[in-house]
């Protein structure tokens, strides 16, 4: 008697689109800097597409919910597409929110505020980011096979040099990866940019550091099992235990994964890629955004305008 293998689970990419840009000045989640007006978060979800994932969950803010839909849409309207809120005070019953919070709780809260929606393996991005056709596809194969398999989670890594503005500095996670590509440690830097010959930046408590054009930076690019969720709400149990009062305090997802992988809780593989991230971390960043994306379009790397990929287009056979 054949035995019929089990349906895979669909594969599902969750954006966390529900920052506020302070930086930016605007909302960039719909920025355009496609030929045909797309935006980062568009070309992010057709890679997603192609490379094999099934779903798209965008994590918003309740009040940009209509423009989610007047926007981005129009374009996916073939395509499984939910979209979750991030509420400040969806935070567990017995939390005192301060009354002036009016932000989300951080990206850590994000991925939480999506569970809901999670049947799956899923991968988790930023919606003003650009990470390029082979880190989606990296981590498809990735959650398809042996990160499944052994519940190993997965990040994807990136030169340091290739992640930089050059209109201000960047925050980025500084990976420490083993000689077996597991993460052992993951530490935020500040103000990270180009000076002269090197690159420098500065640890949380203010000390000058200077980093390696190919350290290894995480652009928040994400590969999880959903054995991550119930180890993540634990972690963000503990923060609302310890800052919970603070009003601006936020629980950010390198920070939580850092945590996670140090206690042994998470064991975490770094996938590198050699893509050119992009993104606009500032106004000044979208000009020279849009002149690469028509470079990538006049290439035949996207189509223009974007639109969802025929399934015989898609990578997971």
């Amino acid at each position: 008697m054949r035995v019929l293998a089990s349906p895979q689970p669909p594969l599902t990419l969750v954006v966390l689109a529900a920052g506020l840009a302070s930086r930016y000045g605007g909302h960039k989640q719909f920025a355009p800097v496609g030929p045909a007006g797309e935006a980062l978060l568009d070309y992010g979800i057709f890679d997603a597409l192609r490379a094999g994932f099934d779903r798209i969950v965008l994590v918003i803010r309740a009040a940009l919910e209509a423009e989610f839909r007047r926007r981005i849409g129009p374009r996916w309207r073939d395509v499984d597409l939910r979209l979750v809120h991030q509420r400040p005070e969806a935070v567990g019953a017995g939390v005192i929110i301060p009354a002036e919070r009016v932000k989300p709780w951080g990206t850590g809260h994000a991925v939480l505020a999506a569970e809901t929606e999670l049947v799956g393996p899923f991968a988790v991005s930023n919606a003003d980011d650009f990470y390029g056709a082979d880190a989606y596809s990296s981590l498809a194969t990735h959650l398809r096979g042996a990160g499944g398999a052994r519940d190993e989670q997965a990040l994807v890594g990136y030169r340091m040099a290739d992640t930089l503005s050059p209109y201000g500095g960047v925050s980025r996670g500084l990976c420490v990866v083993d000689g077996d590509g597991r993460l052992r440690g993951l530490t935020e830097v500040l103000d990270v940019r180009a000076a002269h010959a090197a690159i420098v930046g500065r640890s949380a408590d203010g000390a000058s550091l200077t980093l390696a054009a190919d350290a290894i930076a995480s652009m928040n690019l994400w590969g999880f099992t959903p054995a991550l969720l119930p180890r993540l709400r634990a972690g963000f149990g503990a923060f609302l235990a310890a800052r919970g009062s603070a009003p601006h305090a936020e629980f950010q997802l390198s920070p939580a994964m850092h945590a996670l992988v140090s206690d042994g809780s998470v064991v975490l593989r770094v996938l590198h890629t050699d893509e050119r991230w992009m993104g606009m971390t500032y106004a000044d960043d979208r000009e020279a955004v849009a002149a690469r994306l028509a470079t990538l379009v006049a290439d035949g790397r996207y189509p223009s305008p974007l639109a969802a990929p025929r399934r015989a287009e898609r990578t997971d056979g």
